[in-house]
């Protein structure tokens, strides 16, 4: 086909070739926008299906000595915004948020459960070895966890003034996630 050879020609070309440009970057950002709204719903969804076993409503008693050997009865804490968290020593991804459940301890009311971890000492020897001073009860064959519904950890519970549990997850979960919630349970009053 011979050029065009009409006045203007480029300038039509030219205008086309300008407005299909201006229309890329927004067809990526919707491209963008319309991947990240499916990984969130992806995500949202994974979250609902792995925390649906978990308890919900009144917490289930806990009663248990430390693996320190001293009495512990989750009903003695009630009055203020309480953290439950399941974990296990050989668990990756409670390793990666030790540090988390550690600060939390020294401003909130927080009882751990280690999940077939071992003996007593052999916790304490593991809580040591890490720097860590949160309470832990042991819980060698999971009976602790199938009471709570906890079938996988880490699992986090945050329970508000009156026992009740206002949140529950299964997985890592950041500091300042915790912390929220353990401040939106104190609100529940």
């Amino acid at each position: 086909m011979p050029p065009n050879n009409e006045p203007g020609a480029a300038t039509k070309t030219m205008g086309k070739s300008t407005r299909d440009s201006n229309l890329r970057p927004k067809r990526r950002l919707r491209g963008w926008l319309a991947n990240i709204l499916v990984i969130l719903v992806i995500f949202v969804g994974v979250q609902w299906f792995k925390s649906r076993p978990l308890a919900s409503g009144q917490a289930p008693d806990l009663s248990a000595p430390t693996t320190m050997a001293q009495p512990f009865d989750l009903a003695s804490l009630r009055g203020q915004p309480t953290l439950v968290h399941f974990w296990a020593v050989w668990c990756p991804v409670c390793k990666l948020g030790e540090g988390n459940i550690e600060a939390l301890s020294s401003d909130y009311q927080v009882i751990t459960v280690a999940m077939q971890s071992g003996s007593d000492m052999e916790i304490n020897n593991y809580l040591q070895k890490q720097g860590l001073s949160f309470d832990a009860i042991a819980d060698p064959y999971g009976e602790i966890a199938t009471q709570w519904g906890v079938r996988g950890v880490p699992a986090s519970f945050v329970l508000d003034s009156s026992g009740n549990i206002r949140f529950a997850s299964v997985g890592y979960s950041t500091g300042m996630g915790l912390r929220g919630k353990l401040w939106a349970a104190a609100q529940f009053e």
